[in-house]
């Protein structure tokens, strides 16, 4: 599978209460259990007006029809091509 990162537009995001982001996510789970393929929501970060997403399909068009199941904006969707961190430092030595 492949990782993606999303980007979805949703004005207010930060001030989603935290039972708001939980329905949130009992939408993306319904939305994920009736795709009837491989997928994977990996995380999700709020900043701002943003939520950026981390999930993992086959391609792309999986990841905008769990969007469209779920009745989420999916603005941008690319696909992660590297990751790294601070253990990515000692790997180079």
């Amino acid at each position: 599978m492949q990782r993606f990162m999303i980007e979805r537009n949703i004005e207010g995001a930060a001030d989603l209460s935290a039972e708001q982001l939980a329905e949130i996510a009992k939408t993306s789970n319904s939305a994920v259990d009736s795709l009837g393929v491989p997928y994977v929501w990996v995380n999700s970060f709020v900043a701002g007006d943003k939520i950026y997403c981390v999930h993992e399909a086959e391609d792309a068009e999986t990841i905008l029809e769990h969007a469209r199941r779920g009745g989420f904006p999916a603005d941008v969707v690319s696909p992660v091509a590297g990751e790294f961190g601070p253990h990515s430092a000692a790997e180079s030595v």
